[in-house]
């Protein structure tokens, strides 16, 4: 299976920077055309609605990231609203 909180509110969780990810978190590139990258907790990987995210990026790109990392076809509000929902998990 392929890898993937909320951005309102939760900067303190969610970065968006083209810097180091830091231990216990993984960067994933997000968009359907443009791609922004947004780094989220590891533990999201075991939720059952992230899970669904990751479905959709394997069943699209298969284990070949064209990013050079995750990357999740969905719109990023999509993105925001499922992640947003696994805060505090």
């Amino acid at each position: 299976m392929a890898l993937v909180r909320g951005l309102l509110g939760a900067q303190k969780i969610f970065s968006r920077s083209g810097t180091a990810v830091p231990k216990g978190f993984l960067a994933v590139y997000v968009g359907e055309s443009q791609k922004k990258r947004y780094v989220v907790p590891v533990s999201y990987l075991s939720q059952p609605s992230f899970q669904a995210l990751l479905n959709k990026s394997e069943e699209e790109f298969g284990f070949d990231h064209p990013m050079g990392g995750l990357t999740i076809p969905c719109p990023e509000d999509t993105f925001i609203n499922v992640t947003s929902g696994l805060k505090g998990r």
